[in-house]
């Protein structure tokens, strides 16, 4: 049930994205239904999902992974095609400008994450920066993994209502700055 709703907010708003990005590079509409039913599948058969920090890009790296096994294995391919593909490690195609407003959404990120209560924050960075199981954390602290659970629920939670007010400021901003 948690690996279907993950699924429903992370990956299912890529798919029309992903889609587009199969049919620019000649995959055809059935080759790309299978490509993406088989990027589901993989995802389903995951232990977990926890350890994937960009869905987005996970989901476009498999998608990626698929088309060009699945390129490779026609008889009849463009062999620039394939090499376009493998080079295309970036498959939103990141401008400076989509660059350095990633990295301004990381930077707010991490100043929500430092705006957190300290246990609550060092759990936080220990799991979601440094990639820490919730059984390391608990461990390392000296506090149960239920006690991990809930203090990044509750991380999680502080840091979705922040990046919601952040993104309704910005909206509210360039609806003000559309309006002149």
């Amino acid at each position: 049930m948690a690996r279907a709703r993950w699924v429903s907010v992370h990956i299912i708003p890529c798919e029309r994205q992903v889609r587009a990005w199969l049919s620019r590079w000649g995959v055809r509409q059935d080759d790309s239904d299978e490509i993406i039913q088989d990027a589901y599948c993989r995802i389903a058969t995951l232990d977990t999902v926890s350890h994937i920090d960009d869905p987005r890009a996970y989901f476009f790296s498999i998608v990626r992974n698929l088309a060009i096994r699945r390129l490779r294995r026609e008889s009849i391919v463009k062999i620039e095609t394939i090499a376009e593909i493998d080079a295309c490690h970036d498959l939103h195609g990141q401008s400076p400008e989509r660059q350095a407003a990633d990295r301004q959404e990381y930077e707010c990120l991490l100043g929500l994450i430092r705006a957190l209560p300290i246990k609550c924050r060092q759990i936080m960075e220990l799991r979601k920066i440094e990639g820490w199981s919730q059984r390391e954390i608990a461990q390392h602290l000296g506090i149960s993994e239920k006690t991990v659970e809930k203090q990044l629920w509750l991380g999680l939670k502080a840091v979705r209502l922040g990046w919601s007010r952040v993104i309704a400021t910005d909206k509210d901003r360039w609806l003000r700055s559309a309006r002149k």
